[in-house]
């Protein structure tokens, strides 16, 4: 993605990084799940290449679905206020539900996520992030399947977008200061 090259400051993890622990994640998942099927839910937009990737790693009949919730707008940490955008199209109830995330950051949005989902009766309800940042999470959460523990650095690529940029990356990096537009 050269297009890209001289905004990113250093590159986290690689695009055969993300592809191996992925695949360990379908193959858990595959495991604990087995002889059940399964409705992911991507929280867009950023978890959309998460799920795709990782749902060819699952060996379970698989139904996919999407919710889009707004935490952030165009700034880089979350204002804790959510709101539902999009909801989503298939009933959860005794269904199991897993949950794909791109990013757990400080947990609020995913929380009320979770309670949201939680209330419409699904028979399991599970988590799977490819990220989770250390340190800062302001509520207590069981994500279930987690790809990488990262630091508190705000990270673009594979989904995860600074004003709707970045997301076609195929690896994970931070942003050199001047892409900020500061």
């Amino acid at each position: 993605m050269d297009v890209y090259d001289a905004d990113i400051e250093k590159v986290l993890l690689t695009e055969e990084d993300i592809q191996f622990k992925l695949a360990e994640m379908g193959e858990q998942i595959s495991q604990d799940y087995a002889g059940r099927s399964i409705l992911l839910v991507g929280v867009l937009k950023g978890a959309f290449v998460v799920m795709a990737d990782l749902s060819r790693h699952i060996r379970l009949p698989l139904e996919f679905d999407f919710m889009a919730v707004s935490s952030y707008g165009a700034a880089t940490k979350s204002s804790g206020v959510v709101r539902i955008m999009k909801d989503l199209d298939h009933d959860l109830k005794d269904r199991d539900v897993l949950v794909v995330e791109d990013i757990v950051d400080s947990g609020l949005t995913l929380k009320y996520l979770l309670k949201n989902l939680a209330a419409r009766k699904p028979a399991s309800l599970e988590v799977a992030a490819l990220l989770r940042k250390e340190g800062i999470q302001q509520v207590d959460l069981d994500v279930r399947y987690v790809g990488f523990d990262i630091p508190n650095e705000f990270v673009v690529g594979y989904g995860l977008d600074f004003a709707e940029r970045y997301r076609n990356l195929p690896y994970i990096g931070t942003l050199k200061p001047a892409a900020f537009g500061g």
